[in-house]
């Protein structure tokens, strides 16, 4: 992942070849690496693909240093992401094996984690090779995969996180933790919001009823999007869901949450596949309007991350524009929904 928001100089390449060797043979003793690879993609912390001699390939994955700006909830990300991991794998769900998290500390000025690798391509790089019938029986897959993962529990909600304090008895109470540090990170990073601040910080209260009905802390990813999920193929055979990656947003809450995360452009409700493989193993899901209330709530809070998050992350040029022409019609276009859900 791009570590963009680290403000001071990155190692040389020998220094970080020779961390990531003195990691491994932390973990797994003498070891040879044969290759090392940057990996690309992602938005916050760094990752290299490393081959062994032995065949293995497993990925070492690194946090900013905690003077990087980042925004309030992402605290421990990688150490969430090893939750994650181990939880979704405990439900069946096909995710990366977590070898080793190391939290920073003395002599550690950034925690990493050391994951297996899984092999193939991203959804959104392998998007064009796909037909229609390989898109819906893989949506049909995925939609289980998520149905899985629902199924743990957690032991509070919100970010199993304490250092960010995102987290509730209830879900209404975590939610509204999370949706207002969110606003306090506009506020620090002098972001204009295209609605009322008071407004957005309001709408836990006006729809507290709908969140109530939320009654058990799901695990949900929040950010499986196509280029969290990585699929593969032998030869010229079927498509299949390899798992998903990338598990450091994750949190404790309403499992329909994690339908904003899947497509967070969409409404991943709206597609049949999709919700299929979802319902197979949850036949009496519906989407009355307390859902569609949630849901919207949901892509409230994602668009305003996605939009003050272009501060830290230090975006520029078209990026940046389309992220803010965007969250602006995205937001406003939900508060209408809710608007008219309400009435």
């Amino acid at each position: 992942m791009a570590d963009a928001a680290v403000p001071s100089l990155p190692p040389g390449p020998d220094d970080a070849d020779e961390l990531a060797a003195e990691r491994l043979r932390r973990v797994l003793g003498p070891v040879t690496v044969v290759r090392d690879t940057v990996l690309s993609g992602g938005f916050y912390n760094s990752a290299r693909l490393l081959e062994l001699a032995d065949g293995r390939r497993l990925v070492l994955k690194t946090a900013p240093q905690a003077s990087a700006l980042a925004l309030t909830h992402e605290q421990d990300l990688l150490r969430t992401e090893a939750l994650f991991h181990r939880l979704a794998a405990r439900a069946g769900a096909q995710v990366p094996t977590v070898l080793h998290h190391e939290p920073a500390g003395p002599g550690t000025p950034a925690e990493w984690l050391l994951l297996t690798y899984l092999d193939g391509a991203t959804w959104d790089a392998a998007r064009d090779r796909l037909t229609p019938a390989d898109r819906a029986a893989l949506r049909h897959r995925l939609g289980e995969s998520v149905a899985r993962i629902a199924t743990v529990t957690g032991p509070v909600y919100g970010y199993p996180r304490s250092a960010a304090g995102l987290f509730g008895p209830d879900w209404p109470s975590a939610f509204t933790a999370m949706l207002h540090a969110v606003l306090a990170d506009a506020i620090r990073f002098e972001v204009a919001l295209p609605a009322p601040p008071e407004l957005l910080a309001a709408l836990p209260v006006r729809f507290g009823h709908r969140l109530t009905e939320v009654r058990r802390p799901a695990l949900v990813h929040f950010d499986a999007w196509e280029g969290n999920i990585v699929l593969a193929r032998a030869g010229n055979g079927p498509w299949h869901l390899s798992g998903l990656i990338d598990g450091e947003r994750a949190f404790f809450g309403d499992p329909l949450a994690e339908l904003v995360g899947l497509d967070p452009l969409g409404s991943a409700e709206d597609d049949p596949d999709l919700m299929a493989g979802y319902r197979s193993l949850v036949p009496d899901l519906t989407i009355d309007t307390g859902a569609r209330v949630r849901l919207a709530l949901y892509r409230v809070y994602l668009t305003l991350i996605m939009r003050v998050e272009v501060v830290p992350r230090a975006y520029d040029g078209e990026l940046a524009a389309w992220r803010d022409a965007w969250s602006a019609e995205r937001l406003t276009r939900q508060l209408a929904a809710l608007d008219a859900l309400e009435a």
